[in-house]
């Protein structure tokens, strides 16, 4: 049955490669059970139903992959969406979490419709290569702040608005020893390395009285509060549009880049296309109305999947074994709850054990820093601003309009403006125009 459906000879693999590939994924990607459900909590959603949501979309789209593309890529809430999901659009635009779910919602309508229609290669080959790798390195660099944050490493200082927190407090401590097992673990080449220094940290914690002992297995919590809870009438707004298009936006390109480049480390990509393309990316659109119906941010393709595909990993079998392992954890949530608690300072929480990990994704998303031409000022100027814009107003739309903004304008003074796509020029005219009347 194995063979007949995910055609384990013909993609040169067997049932151990699958199965070893699947579980390496697993373990890469799994930190994004503690982190999402502490993320969307910021803004009132209940974290247990975070946590309920964010193992059955993993599992339910990763599934999706396996049989609509047979690709051993798996799927869960991606980091940096949730970010811009919680603190973006929620807390800092003040719109209810509801709403914010209706716009998700139908940011994966639309990505269902271009899926089917062709039309999402024109938006992805319309963005500068220079603006695409800055808007990933301006995510991770938000991401590591926040991190910086809740580590307690960063705080706020009156004048110069952050500055360096103590380092003698015993959470910061736990932070930096957290970043530390993760780096070497990390440089070792040891596979999990994220979520092994999650672990090795949640034990540091213990010893240190920075959190309760939990458990490790225990009844699920209910989905309840989260369930269908998506506000898409609250969507239809004028002032959503933005957002819609920036959630559509960060799931077209984090997908697309993510199966181009597992496409080419596992030598899927044939003439420079890849096969079962609309597959692959009805599966992530299918995971986002998913992951949205159940309570929790865009569900899109991961990166870390590559890990599996370096054990062997080649075809959807793998992703079956990731969809279980991701099903079994819905009995994990003590470890859970112990892992995501929050330590109290004063009037501000921080999360010592899960910080760790995302200043360390933040260093991860730096890599494409190295592929924006510097030497070229009219790619290298709106590449800074997005990155900077981004990162320091904690805001990715605002970091994409800066960028959109200044690549048109700087290519119409020096007479290159033949080098803006059109939907470019569209869009950057749009960003002035909000600017101006918004």
């Amino acid at each position: 049955m194995l063979e007949n459906i995910f055609k384990l000879k013909e993609k040169g693999t067997n049932t151990r490669r699958e199965i070893v590939g699947g579980i390496t994924t697993f373990m890469t990607m799994s930190y994004i059970i503690f982190v999402q459900p502490v993320v969307l909590s910021a803004c009132g959603m209940d974290k247990g139903a975070v946590f309920m949501a964010t193992c059955l979309s993993s599992a339910l789209a990763t599934l999706l992959m396996a049989f609509l593309a047979n690709y051993p890529i798996a799927l869960a809430p991606a980091m940096g969406h949730n970010f811009y999901f919680a603190y973006v659009v929620c807390l800092g635009m003040g719109i209810s979490w509801q709403v914010a779910l209706g716009a998700n919602f139908i940011s994966g309508l639309i990505f269902i419709v271009l899926a089917f229609f062709g039309l999402r290669e024109k938006l992805v080959n319309s963005v500068p290569f220079s603006l695409k790798n800055a808007i990933a390195v301006g995510i991770g660099l938000l991401i590591a702040l926040i991190g910086l944050e809740w580590s307690g490493i960063i705080v706020q200082v009156p004048g110069t608005l952050i500055g360096m927190g103590n380092l003698k407090e015993a959470h910061v401590l736990l932070s930096l020893f957290g970043i530390l097992t993760i780096s070497v673990l990390l440089s070792l080449r040891i596979k999990g390395a994220i979520l092994l220094g999650i672990l090795i940290n949640t034990i540091a914690a213990l010893i240190c009285g920075l959190t309760k002992f939990e458990g490790f297995i225990g009844k699920p919590p209910t989905i309840s509060p989260t369930l269908l809870q998506f506000n898409i009438a609250g969507a239809l707004q004028w002032n959503m549009v933005g957002v819609i298009f920036t959630l559509f936006f960060l799931d077209l390109f984090d997908t697309v880049g993510t199966l181009i480049g597992i496409g080419e480390e596992a030598k899927f990509v044939k003439d420079g296309k890849l096969p079962r393309a609309k597959g692959a990316l009805l599966s992530d659109a299918l995971g986002t109305i998913a992951g949205t119906s159940l309570g929790t941010s865009t569900v899109t393709s991961y990166i870390e999947s590559s890990t599996g595909v370096a054990e062997g990993a080649r075809t959807g079998f793998a992703n079956i074994v990731t969809a279980s392992l991701f099903v079994l954890s819905l009995f994990l949530y003590p470890l859970i709850k112990m892992v995501s608690s929050g330590f109290p300072v004063g009037e501000v929480t921080r999360y010592p054990i899960i910080s760790p990990a995302l200043i360390i994704v933040g260093i991860l998303m730096m890599a494409n820093v190295k592929k924006i031409n510097w030497t070229d000022y009219t790619e290298a100027i709106p590449a800074f601003l997005t990155i900077t814009i981004m990162s320091f107003s904690f805001s990715i739309t605002e970091g994409i309009g800066f960028g959109f903004i200044s690549y048109t304008i700087l290519k119409l003074v020096t007479r290159q403006f033949k080098q803006v796509p059109l939907l470019i020029s569209i869009f950057s005219l749009l960003f002035i125009l909000r600017y101006i009347f918004l």
